[in-house]
């Protein structure tokens, strides 16, 4: 079972919440059994002055760390929410990067079909666009706001540059950061 350090801000730490999170951290045993995690459940006042219940978990993982932060009006389902989303993180970080990434053997060329012609499949479309403002920041902070959101890359402005760059992780764990040329 995983075991985890548990923080309150702003909130009393129940007998009855400690059993909560005991019977829902299991689920994250079958992605990294025994990891250091921590756990950080607070009191928010939200819009409207109404409380917001927030949950906050970190797990460290091989190379780095992987955080999910939900937030609700009930501190049960701010959990529930959390415990999904990371679990989806963990499974997503450990497909990247313990599991092989070998492509299936193409498929022959059937006769009387030529190989130069494009189903609907081969044609790529861009399926959204995501818009967001770009702030200036180190390309080390770039890499834990990159980390914290479990993105595989993160674009943003150079604070001493001042031109956009993008940061990625790179296949050995490591950062890679593109800058543009002149």
């Amino acid at each position: 079972m995983n075991v985890y350090k548990l923080v309150g801000r702003q909130v009393e730490i129940t007998e009855a919440l400690k059993s909560y999170l005991d019977k829902k951290m299991p689920r994250l045993d079958r992605h990294f059994e025994g990891a250091d995690t921590k756990i950080v459940l607070s009191m928010a006042q939200g819009s409207r002055i109404e409380q917001r219940a927030k949950a906050e978990i970190q797990v460290s993982v091989p190379k780095g760390l992987v955080r999910v932060e939900e937030s609700d009006s009930d501190m049960y389902a701010a959990i529930d929410r959390a415990i999904d989303r990371l679990e989806y993180q963990l499974r997503r970080y450990k497909d990247r990067h313990f599991h092989s990434t070998r492509q299936p053997a193409p498929e022959p060329v059937l006769a009387g079909v030529s190989p130069t012609e494009e189903s609907e499949e081969d044609v790529l479309r861009i399926v959204r666009v995501k818009r967001f403002a770009v702030k200036p920041m180190s390309p080390e902070d770039a890499a834990f706001e990159m980390e914290a959101l479990g993105h595989d890359f993160f674009m943003f402005r150079n604070g001493e540059s001042d031109e956009i760059n993008v940061i990625y992780r790179r296949r050995d764990g490591n950062y890679g950061l593109i800058e543009p040329s002149v």
